[in-house]
């Protein structure tokens, strides 16, 4: 059978969701699958990236990472989404991406796909489940199948316990509080389900993780 092809779609000001995407494609490599890792588009003006350190920093570091395309959308069996918490919600970097797929939406082109999502906050209780929970809303509009790691593994107690997706509190420079190499296990094991429902959905055959 033809590889699972898998999309990662991130967003980072400052770092952290980059780590999360990063974790993501080496989950979902494990698993056998065809890993393209692409970022959203920065809208921010460059005077407000350069008044923060670690945003300027990250932005820099990321240049090179393809933005993501429709044409990504189209191209891949599962789709992962990493974005930071903003009030609740997605950034405007993006929610202006997702705000684009109408072509693709209109003529079912998104239906069917598998979706995961990750997210991250300045806070435990900052918004993390709110952001994820947003995005899968997005994601059922689309007709996609979500694939949410609940609490299918012991790793994801000790990675915060969030069932809806990982998420991860961080500092104002972008460093995950958390035990980092918690959130990479439960990150992996979140890619590496996601695979295999999108496996099952191609093949009729529910492989567990």
């Amino acid at each position: 059978m033809e590889s699972v092809k898998v999309l990662v779609v991130y967003y980072s000001s400052t770092g952290a969701n980059r780590q999360l995407a990063q974790w993501a494609v080496e989950g979902a490599k494990i698993e056998g699958a065809d890993v393209k890792l692409t970022r959203v588009k920065e809208t921010a003006p460059e005077e407000s990236i350069k008044e923060n350190s670690a945003w300027e920093k990250n932005y820099r570091a990321t240049i090179q990472v393809p933005e993501a395309t429709l044409e990504d959308l189209e191209w891949a069996d599962a789709i992962i989404f990493s974005a930071p918490t903003r009030y609740g919600s997605v950034p405007s970097q993006m929610r202006s991406f997702l705000d684009t797929t109408g072509s693709l939406w209109v003529e079912n082109r998104l239906a069917n796909k598998v979706v995961s999502a990750m997210s991250s906050a300045i806070n435990p209780h900052g918004g993390q489940e709110a952001t994820i929970l947003s995005l899968y809303t997005t994601m059922y509009h689309w007709g996609c199948i979500v694939a949410a790691p609940g609490y299918t593994d012991p790793v994801l107690f000790n990675a915060g316990g969030n069932p809806y997706g990982v998420s991860v509190s961080v500092d104002y420079d972008g460093k995950i509080k958390e035990d980092p190499e918690a959130i990479r296990k439960a990150v992996y094991h979140q890619a590496r389900r996601t695979v295999n429902v999108a496996k099952w959905v191609r093949s009729g055959e529910l492989q567990e993780v």
